[in-house]
């Protein structure tokens, strides 16, 4: 699978022991992250992410900022994407099965690491249901 992963200073950690979970299961990563804790700003790297699903470059993206707010507004603005706050592996479970979420946003300040590989691999291996929920996700795009 192909997986794009972006993340503001927030986020390195996060997103290192996520991308080490993708590749050790045979995913195709592309990191569009920063590697530090200095200021940058999380719209820089959520538009890159939601702009390879938008485009099918890649399959599922993961956003990663202090709320998990903020990149997922930025990338919510796509078309074709629908990033989900997820906070525990429940709600990332959902986000697939009755919303058929493409990108998965994590609050790196309200989660920790071991939580955060967790929901990224639970949002992968859940399958949208489809069904009375199919119809509901046709109506989200404007």
């Amino acid at each position: 699978m192909k997986i794009s992963i972006g993340n503001d200073h927030a986020g390195p950690d996060y997103k290192h022991a996520i991308v080490e979970m993708l590749i050790a299961k045979g995913h195709e990563i592309t990191n569009y992250g920063t590697d530090t804790v200095d200021s940058v700003d999380y719209p820089d790297f959520g538009h890159k992410v939601a702009t390879d699903v938008s485009e099918g470059k890649a399959d599922f993206g993961i956003i990663i900022c202090g709320s998990g707010n903020g990149i997922a507004m930025t990338a919510n603005k796509h078309a074709k994407v629908r990033a989900a706050l997820c906070w525990m592996k429940e709600i990332a479970a959902l986000a697939r099965q009755h919303n058929d979420a493409n990108i998965i946003s994590i609050p790196a300040r309200y989660t920790s690491i071991a939580q955060a590989v967790e929901m990224v691999d639970t949002f992968l291996n859940t399958e949208f249901e489809g069904g009375r929920h199919q119809n509901r996700v046709n109506k989200i795009s404007c």
